[in-house]
C-alpha cells in the first residue's frame, strides 16, 4: 500500500546578493518569488499605471536612438515589506546606455503595496522589462 505524506505548501524564496559585510564577505538576503506569494506586490494603481510611469519617465539615450539600438532591458528588483524598492539589477541588458536608463527609471519608482505571505508583508522579487523602440 502506498501512502502519501501531505505537507503545507509554502512560498518559494530565493537569495539575492545584498552587498558586502564589513569584513568584505558577500552577503545575501532571502526574498520571496513574485509568483509564489498569495498577495502580489502592486505598483500604485496597478500594472497599467506602472507601464504609464515607465513611458512617462523613459528618456531614450540619443546615441542609441541614432544608431537604431532597441530592445527590452529586463530588470529585477525587490519590493520590501515596507513597500520601498531596492536591489535593482539588470537580468538581461541590451546596451550600456539603455541598461543605465532602465536602472534610472526603476530607481525613481514610488513605494509599492508590499506582497504578503501568510498575512504578513514580506520582501518580494519582481522582474519587469523596460522597452526601447524607435
Amino acid at each position: 500500500m502506498f501512502t502519501m505524506a501531505t505537507t503545507k505548501a509554502s512560498a518559494q524564496t530565493c537569495r539575492i546578493r545584498a552587498g558586502n559585510s564589513s569584513s568584505g564577505c558577500v552577503t545575501y538576503m532571502e526574498v520571496y518569488e513574485y509568483d509564489y506569494v498569495k498577495v502580489k506586490p502592486q505598483f500604485p494603481g496597478g500594472d497599467d499605471k506602472l507601464v504609464a510611469f515607465i513611458n512617462d519617465n523613459r528618456h531614450y539615450p540619443s546615441e542609441a536612438y541614432k544608431k537604431g539600438i532597441q530592445g527590452r532591458v529586463t530588470c529585477s528588483f525587490v519590493v520590501n515589506a515596507d513597500g520601498s524598492v531596492s536591489h535593482i539589477s539588470i537580468l538581461k541588458g541590451v546596451e550600456h546606455s539603455l541598461n543605465q536608463e532602465a536602472l534610472r527609471i526603476m530607481g525613481k519608482m514610488p513605494e509599492w503595496s508590499p506582497g504578503k505571505h501568510e498575512g504578513r508583508a514580506v520582501p518580494v522579487r519582481v522582474v519587469w522589462s523596460v522597452p526601447f523602440r524607435k
